[in-house]
């Protein structure tokens, strides 16, 4: 009886899930905890295991798939997991950020402990790189699914989805900008060449130390959004979840498929884009300018999201992402043409400025979208299935990861980076095939991502009206009846 009060004293046409900056700063807390360990694993590890182990990069390569293969099992298994586990008293979903936020953070940690001191068995070490990376891999979705779910139960109020993802953008934001910004200057060892002139190589020592305190700040921002946050919309009490109608249901969804190849394109980039450091490192020979490289893209991401919420309201979210993908795809082609030279740092840094501000539409307005896709599948086919979406998601943003590493690194292999490019900086022929993967791969991504929204994602702002509709109503009568059944 005191809930049908509250809500008869709600302004007219007010959602009644409406949440407001606190909500957003709470869920923007937990991105920012996955972001600490991802960013620094995706820009840092693939430089230990070839720069400190000394794995060969097609050894490495074929880490990267080999370990991916278990995600095909895993991440639907999560799904399945976190789908069909009654709600906890603090909610579906907000218990994993408590339980899984240290094993996480621990396993990053473990990625990056130099085992070649303990052993100089090559076989042995790479042992340890597979299971330390798998275990990181488990870890990380068995908290990424629920934390992902998370913002269909928070709020079912399209405006709020949007504040929720443009605040996730800003934690993902702060998460990823100590990888970015800061690592650069701890994990390099400096050496002066006879002519003065210097290069970097890589520290195990300094990689290792700032791999800790990746561990340290994931764990604090995990268990802030578990404090913070509340699940407003209420989860069946005895959920009796489908899984194989709900995954025939998604595959058989344009929106989900198309969200998933995105997914794939949209991460692989993101992943492709800590091959700059090789660049930086054997062509610029200017470590320092992954910090600057880093500001250009993410810059223009911290001034759209004052705006991308109302441009959403005006445009809808499809529009917009599909603008920005264009005018990125622009960029990254111009930049592949133009080919900057060795002292021409700062052409490639305005292109990935320009690129950052086009990329900044689809960064900020992704997980609304993988939001409306699960409205979607529910109001099409009456599953709710967060988890066993947002799982699969998982997946195809790691496949996404795994297809970049796996190209990259045997590119890198196909140019000439061996052994010896770990120890010097420019070397003739290698730098400019280094460069080639760096500006060619992004020029292809940006455009079939822009292709892909433009022509065969199909919710414009239009269509997903009587979705939502049909949603709140759905949410609606779950609550009646779970809080008929508490009674």
């Amino acid at each position: 009886m005191a809930k049908k009060e509250k809500i008869k004293t709600q302004p007219e046409n007010q959602h009644p899930n409406k949440i407001g900056i606190k909500e957003g700063m709470g869920y923007m807390l937990g991105d920012a905890g996955n972001l600490f360990v991802l960013t620094y694993v995706s820009y840092a590890l693939k430089i230990f295991y070839t720069d400190v182990l000394k794995i060969a990069a097609n050894k490495v390569a074929t880490l990267f798939l080999i370990t991916r293969l278990w995600d095909a099992v895993n991440d639907p298994m999560w799904g399945a997991i976190v789908a069909k586990r009654p709600p906890h008293k603090d909610g579906k979903y907000r218990p994993y950020l408590k339980y899984i936020a240290i094993p996480v953070a621990v396993a990053q940690l473990l990625c990056f402990y130099d085992i070649s001191k303990n052993t100089s068995n090559p076989l042995l070490i790479l042992v340890f790189a597979y299971v330390t990376y798998i275990m990181f891999g488990m870890m990380y979705t068995g908290i990424n699914v629920p934390f992902g779910s998370l913002a269909s139960v928070i709020t079912d109020d399209p405006e709020g989805r949007t504040l929720l993802s443009t605040f996730r953008s800003i934690g993902g934001g702060i998460g990823g900008a100590a990888p970015l910004l800061v690592a650069p200057l701890l994990i390099y060892d400096k050496h002066i060449r006879p002519d003065g002139t210097s290069y970097n190589t890589a520290s195990s020592s300094g990689m290792f130390k700032f791999a800790l305190a990746m561990c340290i700040l994931s764990i604090i921002f995990y268990l802030g959004c578990y404090a913070t946050t509340k699940e407003r919309v209420k989860s069946e009490a005895k959920p009796n979840v489908n899984m194989k109608e709900a995954y025939k249901g998604m595959f058989k969804s344009r929106p989900f498929v198309v969200l998933a190849v995105t997914g794939v394109l949209i991460s692989g980039q993101l992943q492709f884009a800590s091959y700059n450091n090789y660049l930086y490192k054997n062509y610029f020979e200017n470590t320092n300018l992954s910090i600057i490289g880093s500001i250009a893209q993410y810059l223009p991401m911290a001034i759209m999201i004052l705006f991308t919420p109302k441009l959403v309201k005006r445009f809808g979210k499809k529009e917009l992402a599909g603008f920005g993908s264009m005018f990125a795809a622009f960029a990254a082609i111009a930049c592949f043409i133009i080919k900057p030279g060795k002292d021409q740092a700062w052409i490639f840094m305005i292109v990935l400025f320009i690129i950052g501000f086009g990329y900044s539409f689809v960064s900020i307005t992704n997980w609304a979208v993988v939001a409306d896709v699960i409205d979607y599948q529910y109001a099409t086919t009456g599953i709710r299935s967060e988890s066993a979406i947002y799982a699969v998601y998982t997946f195809s943003r790691k496949l996404g990861q795994t297809i970049a590493d796996y190209v990259g690194l045997m590119l890198l292999n196909k140019v000439g980076y061996t052994e010896e490019m770990t120890q010097i900086g420019y070397k003739e022929g290698v730098s400019e095939g280094i460069l080639m993967i760096c500006t060619l791969i992004p020029a292809i991504t940006y455009t079939a991502i822009w292709l892909l929204y433009r022509f065969a994602y199909p919710l414009t702002k239009e269509k997903l009206v009587p979705i939502y509709e049909k949603v709140q109503k759905a949410n609606e009568e779950v609550s009646q009846a779970t809080e008929s059944a508490e009674a």
